[in-house]
């Protein structure tokens, strides 16, 4: 049997006013998500549990079969498994975000979607400057991620640490609002804060910015941190279903995850984690993968990049180049293959309304081999929700769905 996911992030949302009162899965043409509503069933996974923040590390996790209350350490230490940063037994990891807030407030928390190149040399610059120092029991490493995405690893010398009891603040979730209002709390805040407050004119001074600024960009005016956590311990998924995976993701988060899972990593040319990813390419190394692997995951960042830019045309138009050049082409691929099962399903709700992550269930459909039709016309949330079909926690949906 061959398995394909689809994983359309944040693309779960409410009706808004834009789109006529419909939500954006409604608003779009998506004939192959509906082929598979109608060819198989429809339903709702909650995968973000109370009291863990809505995102997509926990959400990834239940989506692929893990109780994120049993496994979920933090966001960063998945990125950085994706980065292959080794981290030790006393060592934590910590999201760090290039930022553009020059006035307080978080103005964009991608900084202009900066490029990974020109990351890259901001985020050494940081490592010399501040890289290599003795803070709290460890000494700080800064290491380069993709485009604004970056991870902050505090080496701890001992058990002793300063982070357990620490909250920090996702900066997609605080789109134009004070960043002092969000600053960490708990008892490795005045450490975090300190970092946060040195970048600025480490960045400030920095060539990247100042040719940033002369192009009418955005600059990086500082880092965020965020996410902080220690190596979790996951049951590879071969061990657990049986499966040999692979996954294709422009997102380190997602890569991560999948690195952890023990699946193989297909890097796609053009695929950017944004609007402007390459949704043919990853559609067409989806069906190569096929002949290779049991089951291929393929994850695109674009509907909720959307959301966090209250965007609602193009995550509308997002979603329908998902359905035109990932979703139909695996569709179509799949039955060479004999038996076989489609999965299409985001991993949270992000609501154009808010900009922001969201509690709450998401809607799923599937068909194959085994799946009884149910009636379905569509895929979209109020039509998941007419069936009953529901998993909460959502980490039983994939079990169910793999028949394992």
């Amino acid at each position: 049997m061959k398995y394909a996911i689809v994983i359309p992030d944040g693309c779960a949302d409410e009706p808004v006013a834009q789109l006529g009162n419909l939500t954006p899965l409604q608003a779009a043409r998506l004939p192959n998500m509906d082929r598979i509503a109608q060819a198989g069933v429809v339903g709702l996974a909650n995968n973000v549990p109370s009291p863990l923040t809505p995102a997509s590390d926990v959400a990834t996790l239940s989506l692929f079969g893990y109780d994120p209350l049993e496994c979920y350490t933090g966001r960063a230490p998945l990125e950085a498994a994706a980065m292959g940063v080794h981290l030790g037994p006393h060592d934590w990891a910590i999201r760090c975000n290039l930022v553009y807030a020059p006035d307080g407030q978080m103005r964009d928390f991608t900084a202009g979607h900066i490029s990974s190149d020109e990351a890259a040399q901001l985020i050494g610059a940081l490592q010399k400057e501040l890289g290599g120092h003795e803070v709290a029991w460890g000494t700080l490493e800064f290491h380069a991620g993709v485009q604004y995405r970056h991870v902050l690893v505090w080496r701890g010398r001992t058990a002793a640490s300063p982070f357990p009891g620490t909250t920090t603040q996702p900066p997609h979730d605080i789109p134009d609002r004070p960043l002092a209002d969000y600053q960490p709390r708990g008892p490795a805040a005045e450490l975090l804060v300190a970092l946060m407050e040195a970048s600025k004119p480490i960045l400030a001074a920095h060539p990247v910015n100042a040719q940033r600024i002369a192009a009418g960009k955005k600059p990086a005016t500082q880092i965020w941190l965020w996410g902080q956590g220690q190596a979790p311990r996951l049951q590879p998924f071969c061990e657990r279903f049986g499966l040999r995976g692979a996954i294709i993701s422009a997102v380190d988060l997602v890569r991560g995850v999948g690195a952890l899972l023990g699946w193989h990593r297909i890097d796609v040319p053009g695929a950017t984690g944004y609007l402007d990813t390459n949704y043919a390419n990853k559609g067409r190394y989806a069906v190569d993968a096929l002949g290779a692997f049991d089951l291929v995951c393929v994850h695109i960042e674009a509907p909720d990049e959307a959301s966090h830019e209250g965007r609602a045309d193009e995550k509308v138009k997002a979603l329908e180049r998902i359905d035109e050049h990932i979703v139909g082409p695996l569709l179509d691929a799949l039955p060479r293959y004999g038996e076989y099962r489609i999965l299409v399903e985001p991993d949270h709700r992000t609501t154009l309304a808010t900009r922001a992550h969201a509690y709450g269930p998401v809607p799923f459909a599937t068909c194959g081999t085994g799946i009884t039709p149910h009636g379905a016309s569509r895929y979209d949330e109020p039509t998941a929700g007419q069936f009953g079909l529901q998993f909460d926690p959502g980490w039983r949906l994939m079990p169910w769905w793999l028949g394992r």
